[in-house]
C-alpha cells in the first residue's frame, strides 16, 4: 500500500487522487471553516442583546407597583431570578396572584381569631343562649341536617377541625363562588385588559372612584397598603396555622 496526500491506498488499478482534486477538497474544507466561524461570530451579538433585554427588564420589575423601602426598593433576589427574563404580561400575572392570596390572608386571619375567640354565626339571630361571644344554644341550629353539624359544634371547633365539619354540599358553594370570581377577575384582567392589577371591577364602597383616579396620590397609597396589609397576612396565617399544628412553632403572640 501507498500513501499519497494522507490517503491510503492499496495496490490495485485504482490510482491516487490528483492534485487539483485534493486543492479543491483543501479549498472546500477552508470554506466551511470559515463559514462556521462566521456563524459563531454572528451569534455574538445576539446575546448581548440578549443580555441588555433582560437588564431593561430587571429594571423595569424593579419600578412595578409593590416595590417598596422594605427591599431597599428593588425586587427581592428571589422574585428577581423568578421573574428574570419574562415577559410584561407574567410579571402583570404574579402581582394580581399576590393581590389575591393577600386579600384571602386578610379574611383568613380574621376567620381563623374569630374560631379562636368562639366568635359563631348566626351571631345575635340564633336561638336563646346563643350569642356572638357564647357558642352555647337552648336548641341545636343545625348547620347540616344530614350531617347533624350545629353552629355550636363549629364554634367549639379548633381553627383546623373545623374546616372538616363542613359538609359537602358547604364546600361545593365554596368552590363555585370562587370559580364564578375567577372568571370574573380574568375577565377584566386579561379579556378587557384591565390595566390595574387587582382591578377586577367590584367596588361597592367607592374607594376607586376619586379625584384623579388610579392616578391619584390617595388611591397609589391605599393599593400600596393593601399589598403590604395582605404581605403581613399571607405571614401571619402561616405562623398562626403552623403553630395549631405544631404548639409552639411561633414564639411570638398569636390568638
Amino acid at each position: 500500500a501507498t500513501i499519497y496526500f494522507g490517503v491510503l491506498q492499496r495496490d490495485t488499478p485504482f490510482s491516487p487522487l490528483p492534485i487539483n482534486e485534493i486543492k479543491k477538497l483543501t479549498m472546500k474544507v477552508a470554506a466551511a471553516f470559515t463559514l462556521a466561524l462566521g456563524s459563531a461570530a454572528a451569534f455574538a451579538p445576539a446575546a448581548t442583546s440578549s443580555k441588555r433585554s433582560v437588564a431593561m427588564n430587571m429594571a423595569s420589575i424593579d419600578e412595578a407597583f409593590g416595590v417598596s423601602i422594605e427591599t431597599g426598593n428593588k425586587c427581592p433576589p428571589l422574585g428577581a431570578k423568578i421573574l428574570e427574563d419574562t415577559q410584561p404580561a407574567a410579571l402583570k400575572w404574579f402581582q394580581n396572584a399576590e393581590i389575591k392570596h393577600g386579600r384571602i390572608a386578610m379574611i383568613a386571619t380574621i376567620g381563623f381569631m374569630m374560631q379562636k375567640y368562639g366568635v359563631h354565626f348566626p351571631l345575635y339571630l340564633g336561638p336563646s343562649g346563643s350569642n356572638v361571644f357564647s357558642p352555647e344554644s337552648s336548641e341545636a341550629w343545625l348547620l347540616s341536617s344530614t350531617s347533624g353539624v350545629t353552629f355550636s359544634d363549629i364554634a367549639h371547633a379548633a381553627p383546623l377541625d373545623a374546616p372538616g365539619m363542613v359538609p359537602a354540599a358547604g364546600w361545593l358553594q365554596i368552590f363555585f363562588f370562587a370559580g364564578w370570581f375567577e372568571s370574573i377577575a380574568y375577565e377584566r384582567q386579561w379579556n378587557q385588559d384591565a390595566g390595574i392589577p387587582g382591578d377586577y371591577g367590584y367596588d361597592p364602597l367607592g374607594f376607586t372612584k376619586r379625584d384623579g383616579g388610579w392616578d391619584s396620590a390617595e388611591l397609589k397609597s391605599l393599593r400600596m397598603k393593601e399589598i403590604k396589609n395582605g404581605r403581613v397576612a399571607m405571614l401571619a396565617i402561616s405562623g398562626w396555622v403552623a403553630n395549631e399544628a405544631i404548639p409552639g412553632a411561633l414564639p411570638v403572640w398569636h390568638p
